[in-house]
This record gives C-alpha cells, sequence and structure tokens, in this order.
C-alpha cells in the first residue's frame, strides 16, 4: 500500500474500502478522557439502521461476540490441524485444514478440508497460511502473523460483523462502508477521541483528524490526510467527519485559549456548503449515484 509522507485514509464499501494515513503521526502525552472499555463498548453499541426498514434487527442488538472466530465455527482445536486460506472463485478465500499431503514438497497436490465441509485437491504453493486464534479481530492488522490478503480480507469481514467498521493497517486507517447511517460520530465521540494517543481508543476516523490537528499545533507547519478509494467507497462521507471532527475541536481550543469560540457555527457552515456544493460538481457512476467531482 502507498507509504507516501501525505497521511491517508481509505474508503470501501461492505463490498469496498476507505483508507486513511498518518505515516509522520507523533507521539503525544496521554491526557485525562473517556476510558478505553467505555469507548470500545460505545462503538459497538452505537451502530444502528434507522434508515433501513427492511432489515427488521437493527445493529445495536449484535455485540462482538456475533461472529465467532474461525475455529470455534470449526469447532476444532488450532494447533491440531494445519490451516491454510485456499482461493475459491465465489468466496475470494476459504479456510481449511489439510489432511494428506507430501511433508516438504508444497509443489505436490494436497487434500484440504475446507470449512464448508468439502474436501479439495490443491497445491499447497498456491495457498496462504492461517492465523492463529488470538489475531482474529485485531485492531492493527500490521500486527498480524501471517500478512496475506486472504487474513487482512478475513480480518476486515469478522471485525465488521461484530460492529467495528473501522481496522488500522499499519499508518493507515481502513473504512468498510456500511451504507447506512452509524451512531458514533456525535460530541460524545468527539469528545472520546480528544486528545488521545492511537493506542487508548479503538480506530475510528476522528483519531486520524486528531493525530493530524495536534501535529499541526505541535510542529507549527500545515498538515495533510489522504482520503482514498472507489467510487462509492466512502471518501466524501469521512472527508466530512474530518472536518465535523476538526472544527469542534478548533472551537475548544480557541475557548481554552480565551477567544471567541466558534467552532460549532463554522462546522455547520462548512457541512451545510456541501449539498448546494455537490449539486453543480457530483456525477453519477455505477456505483454512486452522488459520486463526488469537487
Amino acid at each position: 500500500w502507498n507509504l507516501s509522507p501525505a497521511p491517508t485514509v481509505h474508503s470501501y464499501s461492505s463490498r469496498s474500502l476507505t483508507l486513511v494515513e498518518r505515516p509522520h503521526a507523533m507521539h503525544r502525552a496521554s491526557r485525562q478522557g473517556p476510558t478505553v472499555a467505555s469507548i470500545r463498548k460505545a462503538i459497538q453499541q452505537g451502530l444502528d439502521r434507522p434508515e433501513s426498514p427492511a432489515l427488521s434487527t437493527s445493529l445495536s442488538s449484535r455485540t462482538a461476540h456475533a461472529a465467532p472466530d474461525l475455529f470455534e465455527q470449526a469447532n476444532v482445536n488450532f494447533t491440531e490441524k494445519r490451516w491454510v486460506w485456499v482461493p475459491d472463485e465465489k468466496e475470494g478465500y476459504i479456510a481449511g485444514y489439510v489432511v494428506d499431503d507430501t511433508p516438504g514438497d508444497d509443489a505436490a497436490p494436497a487434500v484440504v478440508h475446507l470449512m464448508t465441509g468439502r474436501d479439495v485437491t490443491v497445491s499447497l504453493g498456491d495457498t496462504e497460511k492461517v492465523n492463529p486464534p488470538k489475531f482474529e479481530r485485531v485492531e492493527d492488522m500490521a500486527d498480524l502473523g501471517y500478512l496475506n490478503e486472504a487474513s487482512v480480507v478475513h480480518n476486515l469481514k469478522q471485525r465488521y460483523a461484530a460492529n467495528m467498521i473501522y481496522t488500522y493497517s499499519g499508518l493507515f486507517l481502513v473504512a468498510v462502508n456500511p451504507y447506512y447511517n452509524l451512531h458514533i460520530y456525535g460530541p460524545d465521540y468527539v469528545a472520546a477521541y480528544k486528545n488521545k494517543k492511537r493506542s487508548e481508543a479503538p480506530p475510528h476516523i476522528f483519531s486520524i483528524a486528531d493525530a493530524a490537528f495536534h501535529d499541526m499545533l505541535h510542529s507549527k507547519e500545515n498538515q495533510s490526510i489522504l482520503i482514498t478509494g472507489e467510487s462509492g467507497a466512502g471518501k466524501t462521507e469521512n472527508t466530512k467527519k474530518v472536518i465535523q471532527y476538526l472544527t469542534a475541536i478548533a472551537g475548544d481550543h480557541k475557548a481554552a485559549a480565551g477567544q471567541a469560540a466558534s467552532g460549532s457555527s463554522l462546522e455547520q457552515q462548512v457541512l451545510c456548503a456541501n449539498p448546494i456544493l455537490e449539486s453543480f460538481g457530483n456525477a453519477q457512476t455505477i456505483r454512486n449515484n452522488n459520486s463526488s467531482r469537487f
């Protein structure tokens, strides 16, 4: 992935991603605020689908345990099997364990029992290794023991199923766009991420924005956040969240310095200008009826 000096945010839908990068983010001293446990609980309970009447059950009723890990599903002990990811045309990758192979020869045909219940014959050289259970739903995919495409996709899928749409990948933040409104961007969340180190709170777009703001104050230099992704991935929405956060904490910063706090009004002015710009500058794509063009 791009390791340019500019911080990056990549957007992806449940079928697409958003990535945010802060490569030169500086470590800041810890400041008091909401506990990590309270933030995690709030994020896991804050997902909702109020505008999706076709769905009878809101995500707020789903807990972090809604998605069992790979080995709970298989009801087997990880250490007892040799697990691999097998490429699949429909699913992308399916996990399975080797039941018959030629020791020392990964090019030779091997029989793998898949999670779907069927056996397939593949070359182990065409498979990827599966991470142990302790790496299930990790917050930073750079921590994965085996960093391969199958493991990255699996981790994002498991976290999304557990109500966690944001995941770090080294210097980047990956966001899975659920295509419905989430209640994880209100004033309480702004306060929860204000003055927090990245390691002190779960992955979130506010964490990236907070790092950029404080790096600007510390270095007295301009900062940038690069947001990339395919059409419909959520780039514009993540940009709005960054603006929302920056204007909110900028107002607080002015108030602390004894200046008139205009953060709230500035935020509303900037965000309310978006629909006007979009009406003149947007276009339709096969994945997004309102794709930003400015």
